[in-house]
């Protein structure tokens, strides 16, 4: 069977979620193309040949870039068998459906997208039209990435100073212990979490190594939620590959948990650390249960800053619960730690996501204040009860934008002066470098962040 993947958009990485199917369906025989859409334009002559053709949509901005390619797919190739996977596919399985989209697959992926491949039979074709309601636990197999983009095309790490290494991706787990009830891994993942055989891990980053990759990227939801596997893989990455340095992504709960191997990640080479805190007003965070408190954020970032690593903190900076105070005072906090540079300025624009399938909407207090869904953007709309709010969050946005080539300094200065011309006083006293600065800290050119609704007419990428 002649297979088309295809990835619209996956945070400027190389897409983990085409090169490890792609490895499964080769070695079961099937003839495989990886299109990344977000580095090369759509092949019509791929699309005419597929038989199968299967979409990854790990992300909103993904599922929501697909749709118009899955239309296309459709009218180019109305014969071929069309397949969605990935966190976004079952939520919106409807309304995939509706476009054609005959299989729909969640979590751990691989091993039914081979079974799609070998339908035969209408009754083969029923019986996976939708995701397993249990979770398998798969053997994986290295990833396939041989006809994926150079990874010198993808994004790159930042060095103070303004250096760049090339970065690979890979995954070292998939799913999450925890049921922040804002993070899209829940609903698929409902608290379980998978490893990835550490000799497979291993093996993908030493052939991204031979590839150029100068650094690794562990796209794992929470890299500490198996501590001792995660341990042992940047260990014996130190070992096997060393001047590789890596990032990753880890609860503000975990690290605080675990502070005393802080140390051995900054000492195997780890430049910096993703952390979701999302929010200091104890409330929000309660209201988003995830599992941490302001006081812990503080506690964290002084941990971190005493052994060397780098602490990138992001945020969910405008709730319906986001007074316009409470905005200016995470401003301040953010100076105060001294985490101006560390932020990604498209953190201090980020507005909640309420996509179909969000634990948010078990509660009355969301359920209240949300429209219809909105089958365009993929979410339930909602409007803040005071609107200079989400007239600061719409001006905050668009000078986000449009300050893209600015240092994270000066577009943070642009920002407090937003959320203070009311005429509040600025009781921030800018700690932050001059403006013109090279920056002080390592950082991904293209911006991690989640749980962002859309502008409208533009996007947050």
């Amino acid at each position: 069977m002649h297979v088309l993947l295809i990835s619209t958009y996956e945070l400027g990485r190389q897409p983990f979620g085409l090169a490890s199917p792609a490895a499964w369906l080769r070695e079961t025989g099937h003839s495989v193309v990886s299109a990344d859409l977000s580095r090369d334009p759509l092949d019509l002559s791929a699309v005419r040949r597929a038989d199968l053709v299967a979409f990854y949509l790990p992300m909103h901005t993904a599922t929501r870039l697909a749709l118009p390619v899955i239309d296309k797919v459709r009218a180019l190739n109305p014969a071929a068998h069309l397949c969605a996977y990935g966190l976004y596919a079952p939520p919106n399985a409807d309304l995939l459906r509706a476009r054609g989209v005959a299989s729909i697959l969640g979590g751990e992926f691989e091993e039914d997208l081979v079974r799609v491949a070998a339908i035969e039979s209408s009754q083969l074709v029923a019986e996976i039209r939708e995701p397993r309601r249990s979770l398998p636990r798969l053997k994986f197999r290295v990833p396939y990435r041989d006809d994926l983009p150079a990874l010198s095309r993808y994004s790159s790490v930042v060095l103070p100073g303004g250096a760049r290494r090339v970065v690979g991706y890979t995954e070292a787990s998939r799913g999450c212990k925890h049921l922040c009830r804002h993070c899209p891994v829940v609903p698929i993942y409902k608290g379980q979490f998978r490893i990835v055989s550490p000799d497979v891990v291993l093996a993908d980053i030493r052939a991204q190594v031979a590839r150029g990759a100068q650094h690794i990227t562990f796209g794992d939801p929470d890299f500490f939620n198996g501590i001792g596997h995660a341990l042992r893989i940047v260990e014996a990455l130190a070992r096997e590959c060393p001047g590789v340095t890596y990032d990753a992504t880890i609860k503000i709960e975990h690290l605080l948990r675990h502070a005393a191997h802080l140390t051995r990640l900054h000492e195997t080479g780890c430049l910096f650390v993703t952390s979701a805190v999302e929010s200091i007003d104890d409330r929000v965070l309660q209201i988003l249960e995830k599992g941490h408190t302001r006081d812990d954020f503080v506690r964290v970032s002084t941990l971190c800053r005493e052994v060397g690593l780098t602490l990138s903190p992001t945020f969910v900076a405008f709730t319906p619960w986001t007074t316009l105070e409470g905005y200016r005072d995470l401003l301040r906090a953010i100076d105060a730690l001294g985490l101006t540079e560390h932020v990604a300025s498209i953190q201090l624009a980020i507005r909640l996501l309420l996509p179909e399938g969000s634990r948010l909407l078990e509660l009355a207090l969301v359920r209240d204040l949300i429209g219809p869904f909105d089958p365009e953007n993929l979410v339930y709309r909602w409007v803040h009860p005071d609107p200079r709010v989400d007239a600061l969050q719409r001006d905050v946005a668009h000078l986000v934008a449009a300050r893209v080539n600015s240092s994270r300094s000066a577009t943070f200065r642009e920002v407090c002066a937003l959320a203070h011309r009311d005429g509040a006083t600025a009781s921030t006293r800018y700690a932050a470098p001059p403006v013109d600065a090279a920056t002080t800290v390592p950082y991904l050119d293209e911006p991690w962040y989640c749980c962002a609704e859309p502008l409208g007419e533009e996007s947050l990428v």
